[in-house]
């Protein structure tokens, strides 16, 4: 399997729907984060905070997922995200559902704090 070398071909590879998705989400991540940049990690779309990877994002068949790198952050919010936690470090998402954009700041504001409380250790 080839792996994507930018954003941009990822999204590429993808279909329509899984497009759209996966731009709801990524803007929805810029926007609590604007100063993030983009690239790959994991052969996934990422944002990196400060040269430390902040999120993953990536598309499947039946859903998409958003991989925050980090265990204690599912942990801190597992009451509203529900059943949208399928795995140890995994949100994940169905297509045909609203995406909850608050959430999805949220999280990404926990993963930010949790790695600038790193920084300071």
């Amino acid at each position: 399997m080839q792996k994507p070398t930018s954003v941009k071909q990822y999204l590429s590879w993808q279909d329509d729907s899984q497009r759209a998705a996966l731009d709801g989400l990524r803007a929805a991540i810029a926007a609590a984060v604007p100063d993030a940049t983009e690239g790959i990690s994991y052969s996934m779309p990422a944002f990196q905070l400060g040269g430390k990877g902040l999120v993953c994002y990536a598309a499947f068949k039946d859903h998409f997922s958003l991989f925050p790198m980090s265990t204690a952050v599912i942990g801190k919010h597992a009451k509203e995200l529900g059943t949208h936690v399928t795995g140890k470090g995994t949100i994940r998402f169905e297509y045909d559902e609203r995406l909850p954009v608050g959430l999805v700041k949220k999280l990404v504001k926990t993963r930010v704090a949790e790695l600038e409380a790193k920084q300071r250790r």
